[in-house]
């Protein structure tokens, strides 16, 4: 027998490693090493919300068009306002939004306006109707207004000729309600990268399948679709690959010719079948790293010709970690997104006790909920494995804790992430 000691690599398990990268610095290579896709389409208005604009929108017109009351009320000079005591004035029309009136104010006179109408030659202020007593056809005002009050001015929102959005905006509901105002029907937004995935492995089955010894359901192309969803994303599935040279090789053959990037899961921890990293190698260029996190840390990233390669791990949390920290930022850098956005942490106070080892960050699944006080407070979702889906599935967040954290005792104040507008 060998009496040579056993090399002493780092392990999955291990807090410390000189070989891994932090959770920013990964991210950040990922970054500066995607240029956003340039080609675009054109929508309707309708169909382009979540997609990201692929040129600055000049607004054609003035928003609003025309200078006009902010309130309903009393249109007049401004420089007749009194100080101190009531001033009565001669209400001689009114004006409605979409039917200005054409009278002209002058000395001692107002117009009654409505909120939206536009204000009459000769008026400069608008005075609140909830600010003034009326007496047959005179209008009293008191002291205290100021020139210029409840006026909008055209052009205060939009100028003509003006950036309207910068290309890279996100379109949400009031962007679209933006371009709206602006007669506009039509906008020219980013191609959606297209984005094929797959499962490996042998012992994966589908849905529908029956289980054999030693089996299981492959979970993790659901959870992927679902996230992939939410980005807007063109899909394609490939479903669950064997772990078969051949048939390794025509996926990711087909996804380099057909999409934008491709994810898989499985496959790219250490022990796993040579003939993986030899296909890879054979098509493309890519790095196998260990990240300083958990769940998570065996992960894969590079290209197969023009296609963004991204090799998840297999369990189910450290996929939807890994997605959410990594490919999630990337996909929105692809489309256009600028800077691309990562979910603010924030603090809630912690009542529960997290066990860590310093050396690496964790992402521990929690339930953050309002204490009776009005604060926020966070506790565990349950065991926190990297193969317990079910703790994912009741956590409402991510408590992020750093490298250098050592544990939390109950009480302490923790960052959070949140996952709503995340998952």
């Amino acid at each position: 027998m060998s009496t040579k000691p056993l090399p002493l690599q780092a392990g999955c398990q291990d807090p410390r490693d000189p070989g891994t990268l932090s959770v920013e610095a990964a991210r950040q290579r990922i970054i500066d090493n995607l240029e956003p896709i340039s080609a675009t389409l054109t929508l309707a208005l309708r169909d382009a919300l979540g997609y990201t604009l692929g040129e600055d929108l000049i607004s054609p017109v003035d928003v609003p068009a025309h200078t006009n009351s902010a309130v309903d009320g009393y249109a007049l000079r401004g420089a007749e306002l009194p100080s101190d005591e009531e001033r009565a004035f001669d209400c001689i029309a009114s004006a409605f939004a979409g039917h200005p009136s054409d009278t002209p104010v002058g000395a001692g006179q107002c117009i009654r306006i409505m909120t939206g109408a536009p204000l009459p030659a000769g008026a400069d202020t608008v005075v609140m109707q909830e600010q003034t007593r009326v007496e047959d056809d005179r209008v009293r005002v008191g002291g205290g207004h100021r020139v210029g009050q409840n006026v909008r001015h055209a052009g205060e929102d939009l100028t003509r000729g003006r950036p309207a959005l910068r290309a890279g905006t996100a379109l949400l509901p009031a962007h679209l309600g933006l371009v709206a105002s602006l007669g506009i029907g039509e906008v020219r937004v980013q191609r959606p990268p297209r984005v094929a995935f797959f499962s490996t492995g042998d012992e994966l089955r589908s849905i529908g399948e029956p289980l054999g010894a030693g089996e299981i359901y492959d979970s993790n192309r659901y959870t992927l679709h679902g996230m992939l969803r939410r980005l807007g994303v063109s899909i394609l599935d490939l479903g669950v690959v064997r772990d078969r040279p051949q048939a390794l090789r025509d996926a990711f053959q087909r996804a380099s010719e057909d999409a934008d990037v491709l994810i898989t899961s499985g496959g790219v921890s250490v022990g796993e079948s040579d003939f993986v990293k030899d296909i890879l190698d054979e098509l493309g260029t890519v790095d196998f790293w260990k990240i300083a996190m958990k769940p998570g840390r065996p992960f894969a990233f590079g290209r197969l010709g023009d296609c963004a390669f991204f090799g998840l791990p297999g369990n189910p949390v450290a996929v939807m970690v890994t997605f959410y920290q990594f490919v999630r930022p990337a996909l929105l850098h692809l489309a256009g997104r600028t800077p691309p956005p990562m979910e603010p942490l924030f603090k809630a106070r912690c009542t529960s006790e997290i066990r860590k080892k310093p050396g690496r960050t964790e992402f521990y699944r929690g339930i953050l909920e309002p204490d009776g006080d009005g604060t926020l407070t966070v506790r565990s979702a349950g065991a926190q494995g990297s193969g317990v889906l079910r703790s994912m599935a009741e956590a409402n967040c991510f408590v992020v804790l750093p490298p250098d954290s050592a544990g939390i005792s109950p009480g302490t104040l923790v960052d959070v992430q949140p996952f709503e507008g995340l998952v």
